[in-house]
Formats: C-alpha cells, sequence, structure tokens
C-alpha cells in the first residue's frame, strides 16, 4: 500500500506523534537506532535489568537496552559501540564480545520503532551501575535455566515483563563460544 508523507500531529522532545493515511502512531526523535543487548555470563546467567516505567506505571522486568546516536555529537554512533555503551552504563558490565543476532519491529501497530538485538558474552562487572541520571535500575543475574521460574515469580510480585526477555533466553540457550 502506497505511503504519503506523515503529518505530524504532536511534536515533543523525544517524541513526535505522526499520522500517515489515518493510522496515528509514535515516532522517536533524534537517534539513528535502537538496541536491546541479550547478557550472558560465563556462567549461564542472563543479566536482566528492572526498572520503573511510567506509561504502564510498574516495575517492569527487561534487558538492558537503548538509544544509539542520541548523545550531541555522536548522532552517527554505530549500533554495537551504543549497545556496549548502553550495557556499561545500565548495569556496570562489560563483554568480552558481542554479536548482532537479529533485528526487528517491537509494535508495529503503534510505533515505528526497529531494535537490533545483540548477544554479549563474558560479561565482567566493573562496579556500580548509573543510568543516564533519570533511571533507577536494578540488575539481576539469573541462571538461564531458571529465568523462566524467577519470571513468575516477579509477575506474581505485581511486575511486568517485556516481551524480549523471551526472545532473549532462546538467543541466551543457542550453543556459542565463551
Amino acid at each position: 500500500m502506497a505511503s504519503k508523507k506523515p503529518k505530524v500531529v504532536y511534536d515533543g522532545k523525544f517524541i513526535r506523534m505522526l499520522s500517515n493515511n489515518g493510522w496515528e502512531y509514535a515516532s522517536r526523535k533524534n537517534l539513528s537506532g535502537i538496541v536491546g543487548i541479550i547478557a550472558v555470563s560465563d556462567k549461564k546467567e542472563l543479566l536482566l535489568i528492572e526498572q520503573f516505567r511510567p506509561p504502564i506505571g510498574k516495575i517492569v522486568i527487561e534487558i538492558p537496552a537503548g538509544l544509539a546516536g542520541d548523545i550531541k555529537g555522536s548522532e552517527d554512533e554505530a549500533l554495537v559501540k551504543a549497545a556496549r555503551r548502553e550495557l556499561l552504563e545500565e548495569t556496570g558490565y562489560t563483554a568480552r564480545s558481542f554479536k548482532r543476532v537479529a533485528t526487528g519491529v517491537p509494535s508495529a501497530g503503534i510505533c515505528d520503532e526497529v531494535i537490533t538485538m545483540f548477544l554479549a558474552r563474558g560479561l565482567k562487572s566493573t562496579g556500580e551501575s548509573h543510568g543516564d541520571g533519570s533511571e533507577q535500575i536494578t540488575t539481576h543475574l539469573v541462571p538461564v535455566n531458571k529465568v523462566e521460574a524467577w519470571i513468575s515469580k516477579q509477575q506474581k510480585a505485581g511486575k511486568e515483563v517485556d516481551l524480549k526477555v523471551y526472545s532473549a533466553l532462546y538467543w541466551a540457550n543457542k550453543p556459542g563460544k565463551k
């Protein structure tokens, strides 16, 4: 279906709302991409984070993730560089290797986001995470074979789970180099 140039309905600091052929959707501003990091330790633990998400008013269990090219002066930031930066920023961990494993849309009916997923192996803690100044993030290293039970416990405690966690489980369970 041919698409017209989208009409801007709302233009905020970080997002804009667009309308195209009567379909309204959100579009992030000032970035070159979005990255998700599937961080797996040498002990086969998945690094997960939790943080409060105002749109749903709950704490959400997620994989580390973030924006590429959103920092002034680094608008052309490579996605793998952004993945390394976001992993360190959100969790305080670095990784020995990063491998691009998937690219796709998280919610094509409401936004134009495309996320590139990286599998990060060989985690090393460098100390405390610091977020971007506005984030309050808690990290969890959970054995891959216990993630589903751990998630169930978190949901019973009233937390939500980002569906990318289940995608991360798929990649974390694939054999790979240590």
